[in-house]
């Protein structure tokens, strides 16, 4: 991958977390609308964000097994309690993670690492890194490799 390619993947991966927060916050009632409103604001064209777009739109139709996977991989931590940021975090590593096999889960875990620092608090990733480790020897598959598609 390039550095432009993976510069774009970062852009994409931080506009869909952005727009994922505000989601769990306040799903909308027409989530086209909504995505072209949020878009129509980003620094860059919509198609710069393609990446981040298809993780919203996948993560938007597996949240219940996320998180039905997040309460399992918890320990000792009320999902409500779970801080927002955080939890959009976890949602978006754990979509790529299960259902990106094109995306080495290590990868994923390392930018969801680079995203608490940039947006949580410092014990955040702690946290975050925990709970996608345990997903990650859940997978059954090469943490290091992209599986083909």
């Amino acid at each position: 991958m390039s550095k432009a390619q993976f510069a774009q993947r970062r852009d994409g991966r931080v506009a869909a977390l952005q727009y994922l927060y505000a989601w769990s916050m306040n799903p909308p009632a027409n989530l086209v609308d909504d995505l072209r409103i949020f878009f129509e604001n980003c620094s860059e064209p919509r198609e710069h964000y393609a990446f981040g777009e298809e993780l919203i739109h996948g993560l938007i139709e597996h949240v219940a097994d996320i998180d039905s996977r997040i309460k399992g991989l918890a320990h000792n931590w009320e999902f409500e309690r779970i801080a927002k940021i955080d939890l959009a975090i976890l949602r978006l590593a754990m979509f790529e993670m299960l259902y990106r096999k094109d995306i080495p889960p290590v990868v994923s875990i390392n930018e969801a690492i680079d995203l608490s620092k940039q947006f949580s608090n410092a014990d955040s990733k702690r946290f975050i890194n925990g709970i996608l480790d345990r997903l990650k020897d859940q997978l059954g598959r090469d943490a290091r490799k992209a599986d083909s598609v």
